[in-house]
């Protein structure tokens, strides 16, 4: 049987670009995927050498040439170069010799194309090379952290805790570790960290370890020198940028283990050396990280290096999700009502009863980045006027995904022109969990579960609301 017709229809399937060269260069394969890349057409291609192919490219350059001249295979490794149409591309290129009894009669290139992650890439280094010199100039007075911790909103005694502690550790340079599923505001607490320290005139910079490729994450992180690789131009990297000031590691788990023991040397000896550079410098940042994982999770999976972890949880905070702490859901509302009645010029003064019973049934899979987010949506389709948010403002996943039993709450509608609030939601949550205990005979356990709640946060409830009183007439378990 002959495969190769059903070869060539596989490596045109593929969503790598596939370059094939015979022992002289000259281009004997070159798929659908790499003609996209380059912007070339296959026909074209074929019987083309590479250099007629890349004339940016040197023999010292070119990952193909050095697999054909000298048997060197390379992995992973990033080009930028010049097509025929004068387009730069850049690209992770696998490039291996192929050999027929151990003689090499060609090579083959494995390209993976990054040139739109490399412009943003670019665009966001610039922007923060920008940061960094207007801060050299002393032309701005914060290091771009806009949050302090008066701007924490919560009262829930976990939330507090973690406060307590990340308020304490602006006390000194030691590393801190913020821990807390996605929309708890770990980035607030970091920046809050920064301007109540001794550095918070000085940079504050900010990175998401999972939203730059890890072929790019080693030149973001410490910089590059020109002609490292191909493309390689003289650049700080955020290290450098954060010298004096904080750097924030979002989302540290997405770094790869070869890059963490970099980024352990780093720490361990307060220097760092551009790629492709010769020279050490001496840098003073403070480093805070953050995971949206626990850290026992990311130890035991090993996506954490444990020395590394040891090396940076120093100061442990960990922030609590919004289903901990939905004793905070009403302030919280609160809050971003006069947040978002400042940016859209609106008079909004309340959320009404029954909107706020279902953000409270509601689970908040997105946290307090969602809840903003719900309350943002209301205030855009609200109409001019309107003071208080009804259930038709808001979204309506929340109340599909809430207790399914629709709330009695037509004894809370307000009949005149102000209201006490607090007084009426206790009064509605004494209701409900006075009809739920008698629901269960006054079981405990069987109560707590109905309403989703703790055992002890519900006999907190119990005595806050002297419902324990009539145990007598419904039965105590």
């Amino acid at each position: 049987m002959e495969w190769s017709s059903h070869i060539e229809f596989v490596l045109n399937k593929t969503n790598e670009g596939v370059h094939i060269v015979d022992k002289d260069g000259f281009t004997v394969f070159y798929n659908q995927t790499m003609a996209d890349i380059d912007g070339l057409s296959r026909e074209k291609v074929i019987g083309k050498n590479i250099f007629q192919l890349y004339p940016s490219l040197t023999v010292e350059t070119s990952t193909l040439n050095k697999a054909l001249c000298m048997g060197i295979k390379t992995e992973d490794q990033m080009q930028t170069y010049v097509n025929l149409r004068g387009k730069q591309i850049t690209t992770i290129n696998s490039t291996y010799p192929l050999y027929e009894e151990e003689r090499i009669i060609g090579a083959v290139e494995l390209a993976k194309d990054i040139t739109m992650i490399v412009n943003m890439y670019d665009q966001t280094i610039e922007l923060q090379k920008k940061l960094y010199e207007t801060k050299k100039k002393g032309k701005n007075s914060k290091g771009a952290a806009d949050y302090q911790f008066s701007d924490l909103i919560g009262e829930c005694k976990a939330f507090q805790d973690a406060i307590t502690i990340a308020k304490k550790a602006t006390r000194s340079d030691s590393p801190v570790m913020i821990c807390g599923v996605t929309g708890t505001g770990k980035e607030l607490v970091a920046q809050s960290i920064h301007n109540g320290s001794r550095r918070s005139e000085e940079p504050f910079i900010a990175q998401n370890c999972a939203a730059v490729p890890r072929e790019l994450m080693e030149g973001l992180l410490f910089g590059t020198t020109k002609g490292a690789f191909t493309g390689a131009i003289d650049r700080p990297g955020i290290f450098e940028q954060a010298n004096g000031g904080t750097l924030f590691l979002d989302e540290l788990n997405s770094l790869d283990l070869p890059l963490q023991a970099k980024l352990l040397r780093v720490l361990q000896d307060g220097k760092i050396r551009r790629i492709g550079g010769e020279t050490e410098k001496e840098v003073d940042v403070r480093i805070i990280t953050a995971m949206n994982i626990s850290t026992e999770t990311a130890l035991e999976q090993n996506i954490l290096r444990s020395d590394l972890y040891y090396r940076l949880n120093v100061v442990h905070i960990q922030l609590p999700s919004l289903q901990e702490r939905k004793s905070d859901i009403l302030l919280l509302v609160n809050h971003f009502i006069e947040k978002f009645n400042s940016m859209f010029g609106t008079q909004v003064q309340e959320i009404c009863t029954e909107c706020l019973v279902h953000l409270h049934n509601y689970h908040w899979p997105g946290n307090i980045r969602e809840l903003s987010h719900a309350i943002e949506s209301a205030f855009n389709v609200i109409d001019k006027g309107y003071t208080r948010i009804e259930k038709h403002h808001l979204p309506s996943h929340i109340f599909k995904t809430s207790i399914q039993s629709e709330p009695e709450v037509t004894r809370f509608v307000p009949t005149k022109e102000s209201i006490d609030l607090p007084n009426i939601m206790e009064e509605f949550e004494r209701d409900m969990i006075m009809k739920m205990y008698e629901k269960n005979a006054g079981n405990i356990s069987q109560t707590a579960k109905a309403l989703g709640l703790k055992r002890q946060a519900l006999q907190y409830k119990l005595n806050k609301y002297h419902i324990d009183m009539d145990r007598k007439k419904i039965g105590s378990k």
